[in-house]
């Protein structure tokens, strides 16, 4: 497993380096954002840890590129994103650029490894099923693309991961805190972000059709369901 480490301090860069290596992962370095973004241009990684403050480039911009880039073998690699700003707003910022977790400095390299295991993980289980369907609704995870009854639905981050757990997870319930650690694995906002997602993916997925699949379990949290058998 290669991981690209894009790091200006290079002190911490060499620690975080030799620390993933001493656990199995091999890495390639960039201290500065031109050069970060290069190779992540240019060939595959397993992980990206990137910090937000660079030279060149700025993090947050690097990683919407990633994610927007349609012909990087990057653009669903896990990112890991770094940064001294412990604000809620800065963190929301990162996941609504493409991040898929937020460590905060000063950190433990244990954490920073067992995060990057992690998220490798998660990547790993998404990629072997690549194309998840409920009913006339569709999702393409190599492709970033959602359909239903054959219409395209563009989603934004959030709304794509919520989709994402519940289609991996049907016809079973996706509990409410199960889908805010997956948005916000370091830090809960409060839970009316997290509703005005939840309604945001609705009238997305939902609203234009006349069969609804998004449903709430009272006191639980969500399922996605098509309809069953014998049902009109």
């Amino acid at each position: 497993m290669v991981v690209l480490v894009v790091e200006d301090n290079r002190a911490l860069a060499g620690n975080m380096i030799e620390f993933l290596e001493a656990h199995g992962f091999e890495c390639d370095y960039a201290d500065n954002g031109h050069l970060g973004l290069e190779l992540a241009n240019s060939q595959a990684f397993s992980a990206i840890i990137l910090d937000i403050m660079l030279p060149g480039i700025d993090g947050m911009s690097i990683c919407q590129q990633i994610r927007q880039s349609t012909t990087s073998s990057n653009q669903n690699t896990p990112i890991l994103m770094l940064t001294a700003r412990d604000t809620l707003e800065d963190k929301l910022q990162g996941f609504d650029a493409g991040a898929d977790d937020y460590l905060v400095k000063p950190f433990d390299l244990p954490e920073l490894v067992a995060r990057v295991k992690v998220l490798i993980k998660r990547t790993n289980k998404r990629s072997s099923q690549k194309e998840l369907t409920v009913a006339d609704l569709s999702m393409n995870i190599e492709l970033r693309e959602v359909k239903r009854a054959g219409q395209s639905i563009e989603l934004n981050k959030a709304c794509w991961q919520i989709l994402e757990a519940l289609l991996l997870a049907s016809p079973k319930v996706v509990t409410r805190q199960e889908i805010e650690h997956i948005i916000w694995p370091d830090q809960l906002p409060d839970s009316d972000v997290l509703k005005s997602h939840i309604y945001k993916l609705r009238q997305l997925v939902d609203k234009p059709f006349d069969n609804p699949l998004i449903q709430t379990i009272r006191g639980i949290g969500l399922a996605i369901k098509g309809k069953q058998q014998g049902e009109s």
